[in-house]
C-alpha cells in the first residue's frame, strides 16, 4: 500500500507536476539511470514546480483558497495563457 505522501504525489489536485515526475522517472528507467540523458525532463519538472509554487504563493498572499488550484482549474489557467 502506498504511503499517504506517495498518494498525495499521485493526486493531480495536489501535485501539478505528476506528468513531469512520471516522464523524468521513465527517462531514468529507459536510460539506465544516466541523469545526463534526462536533463531536459528534470528542467521541465523544475520549471513546473516553480511555476505552480509562484502561483500558490500569490494565491496565499491574496487569501485565495485552496492555495493550489484543482487540476481542472489549472488546465483552464494554462489554456487561457496559450
Amino acid at each position: 500500500k502506498m504511503s499517504r505522501h506517495a498518494q498525495q504525489l499521485r493526486d493531480h489536485d495536489i501535485n501539478p507536476c505528476v506528468a513531469e515526475t512520471d516522464a523524468s522517472r521513465k527517462c531514468m528507467d529507459d536510460n539506465n539511470y544516466n541523469k545526463d540523458m534526462c536533463t531536459a525532463y528534470f528542467l521541465k519538472y523544475k520549471s513546473c514546480r516553480k511555476f505552480w509554487h509562484d502561483i500558490m504563493m500569490q494565491r496565499k498572499r491574496n487569501g485565495v483558497k485552496p492555495e493550489m488550484p484543482s487540476a481542472e482549474e489549472r488546465k483552464k489557467m494554462l489554456e487561457s495563457m496559450g
